[in-house]
């Protein structure tokens, strides 16, 4: 039952995204409104009806971690990658070390 939730709640969700990155200017904000926000919103209201709120306020604090973290490895793939002519996939595999220490750290800091 919780998948078919998660997948009506989740395709309501992607197509009223869509539209607004369809209302929005530039266009590619279609790509950045589409999975991820419909995947939290559902697995959020999930965790409500299952767990409680204080679990859910949990579930979303983690993902707030998750995004700060990914924000700073995308900022460090950039930063490398304009400083230095490395091959994209390298220096994103490297960099996925910077995620995981922003991630565990982030937990500790915030979480634990």
């Amino acid at each position: 039952m919780e998948l078919v939730f998660r997948f009506i709640v989740g395709g309501v969700v992607v197509s009223l995204f869509a539209v607004l990155g369809d209302v929005f200017k530039p266009k590619s904000f279609a790509g950045l409104f589409g999975a991820a926000p419909s995947v939290a919103i559902a697995t959020l209201g999930l965790a409500v009806v299952a767990h409680g709120s204080a679990y859910a306020s949990t579930e979303s604090r983690s993902m707030v971690i998750g995004a700060v973290a990914f924000l700073i490895y995308a900022l460090v793939c950039m930063w490398v990658m304009a400083k230095r002519p490395l091959p994209a996939a390298l220096v994103c595999s490297a960099a996925l070390v910077v995620w995981g220490a922003a991630s565990f750290l982030g937990y500790f800091i915030v979480l634990r």
